[in-house]
């Protein structure tokens, strides 16, 4: 945990005053054997009822303000913890939004959820057992083996017999479950991508009617889950029966010896009972200090998991110029090579084309040619490995990506809307739109008709993912979304597949009205970019043509077989 120290640098006065009033608590909960010893020996056996209440008045008094220490350190742990857990939460959260989308394909959607919720969790737990426990239970210890070598030092060399065998069980049982927590976290992050999985092709699942395979592998993942952790639980479960059993085998031989002692008069009745009183005292804070010590070996795995995202560095540099719109030269690549990390094959090899401003660009291919990497290499969601990307007549890499991704509308493959309304999901470029920019943009969308139709119109809400429309409407939609920041570029990696062959002539004819924006128009149909001033033929990652389409008609016969089979269908 000491890699997330400098975010408990804020609560650092509740970490030092929460132990200060446990140790306040233990110290005034020390102090009740002798009271009670005093009352034994001269209040009982001197029958004087007097003592005896004023006594009792002191252990009541005692209790409350120790309770008040407790509730005081309880309110500190709590504050700092939570407050340590929101600020982690939302470091790592900006943290993961920093990262490339390298980082974020190695690292894994669900291993990162699993992450900023379940090991934050448990991160923030141990620092809350920190506070409540660290100190109270070892001075306790500490304090209730000094008080009994102060009463008699002879029987106190039982405890120090038995304090070696219960610190091994300690650490032995620190040393197994650590490794077996990270483990266990790591199967959890399977558990969550699992779900994802089947939540997200729910319909697939169905159409199939793969339900049984789905739920047995779910069943078996939860299994092997389950087995892991009755694995740690059957460890850490025998910590504190075994901690019993021999703190009170030792508290058996205090009395034995000590009933020996007080029968030769080497120790007063009240002393035995304080003696076996502070023997309990060590077995509670013994047990105390086991289940501490589980609860921070958990938090030490998960804390691991945290600082392991924290500590990935994002591959990607943030530039600081901003892009000038108005340059002619909108869009050219040299010699561009890509290839994502970890795949050995080449997604992109030796790219060049140069685009002017206002230009349209059609990139065409077969599956897995190479197009929507491409797009990406232009809104810079992966850097190029060899050559170089311009934009706007400079290196992509010297802007700024807020400045970059904002005079940038990208409609990705997938169209992906938020829970929300209409117009929430419209504003996400541009938060200052008014209603008829939006009411521009879903025209220019060709969805201006549907969502006028609907009761609410723009402030009609929609699901997770806006599954209460069709794949066209949400197609159309994200297109206004992208065209409602008024962006200097649009690229459409292939959006228009659900739409209709009206509305993607309609729509097309739209966006080619729109004449100081550049278009990137990635699709399968040919149709869709015919009209593009240039048009890129992609295979195997390797631009195998280029030029208009009468062009490519003419000299790619990769272009030509794509065509002519579209065309005969």
């Amino acid at each position: 945990m000491q890699k997330l120290f400098r975010f408990l640098k804020p609560y650092r006065r509740e970490l030092i005053i929460g132990p200060l009033f446990k140790l306040l608590e233990a110290i005034f909960e020390l102090i009740v054997p002798v009271v009670m010893a005093k009352i034994i020996d001269n209040g009982i056996v001197r029958q004087d009822t007097g003592y005896i209440l004023r006594h009792c008045g002191l252990i009541v008094l005692l209790g409350i303000c120790g309770l008040c220490f407790a509730l005081t350190c309880q309110y500190l742990a709590a504050k700092c913890a939570f407050g340590y857990g929101t600020t982690l939460r939302k470091e790592l959260y900006r943290h993961i939004n920093t990262l490339s989308c390298t980082e974020l394909d190695r690292l894994g959607t669900s291993t990162l959820v699993n992450r900023i919720t379940n090991d934050v969790t448990a991160s923030l737990s141990g620092v809350n057992m920190f506070i409540r426990l660290a100190s109270r239970a070892p001075f306790l210890i500490i304090g209730a083996v000094v008080m009994v070598l102060i009463i008699d030092w002879r029987l106190s060399l039982i405890f120090l017999a038995i304090a070696p065998i219960v610190a091994f069980l300690l650490w032995f049982v620190m040393h197994k479950t650590i490794p077996m927590y990270g483990a266990n976290q790591k199967r959890l992050d399977g558990i969550a991508r699992r779900t994802g999985e089947t939540l997200d092709g729910m319909r697939v699942i169905r159409a199939f009617s793969r339900q049984k395979e789905e739920a047995k592998r779910f069943a078996d993942d939860c299994a092997d889950l389950e087995q892991a952790m009755l694995a740690v639980g059957r460890i850490s479960a025998v910590l504190n029966p075994l901690t019993f059993v021999i703190m009170d085998l030792g508290i058996v031989a205090v009395l034995w010896f000590g009933g020996l002692h007080v029968d030769t008069g080497l120790l007063s009745q009240g002393d035995l009972t304080a003696f076996a009183n502070y023997m309990t005292q060590i077995l509670l804070a013994m047990v105390a200090l086991a289940n501490l010590i589980q609860i921070l070996t958990k938090a030490q795995a998960s804390s691991l998991r945290v600082a392991e995202v924290l500590e990935t560095p994002g591959s990607m540099q943030d530039g600081t110029a901003v892009p000038d719109t108005s340059e002619e030269e909108a869009i050219a690549f040299e010699h561009v090579s890509f290839t994502y990390q970890g795949a050995g094959d080449t997604a992109l090899a030796d790219i060049s084309f140069t685009l002017q401003k206002g230009q349209t660009l059609g990139i065409i291919g077969g599956t897995g040619s190479g197009k929507s990497t491409l797009a990406s290499l232009i809104y810079r969601a992966y850097d190029a490995v060899e050559g170089e990307v311009r934009l706007f007549g400079k290196d992509i890499r010297t802007y700024s990506l807020d400045a970059l991704h904002h005079c940038i509308g990208t409609v990705p493959q997938k169209a992906v809307l938020f829970t929300g309304t209409i117009a929430e999901n419209l504003r996400w470029a541009d938060a200052n739109a008014t209603e008829d920019d939006l009411h521009r943009a879903l025209e220019t969308a060709q969805a201006a008709d549907f969502v006028d139709a609907l009761p609410y119109q723009m402030e009609t809400h929609l699901v997770q993912g806006g599954r209460n429309l069709s794949g066209g409407q949400k197609q159309r939609l994200t297109i206004a979304r992208a065209l409602a920041g008024k962006p200097a570029m649009l690229i459409l990696d292939d959006s228009m597949s659900a739409l209709d062959y009206a509305t993607d002539a309609a729509l097309r004819k739209a966006l080619a009205a729109c004449r100081d924006m550049t278009k990137v128009i990635i699709s399968q149909r040919a149709t869709s970019i015919a009209d593009a001033d240039l048009i890129l033929v992609l295979e195997d990652g390797v631009c195998v043509g280029q030029g208009t389409h009468t062009e490519l008609l003419e000299r790619c016969t990769v272009y030509k077989e794509i065509y002519d089979s579209q065309m005969q269908q």
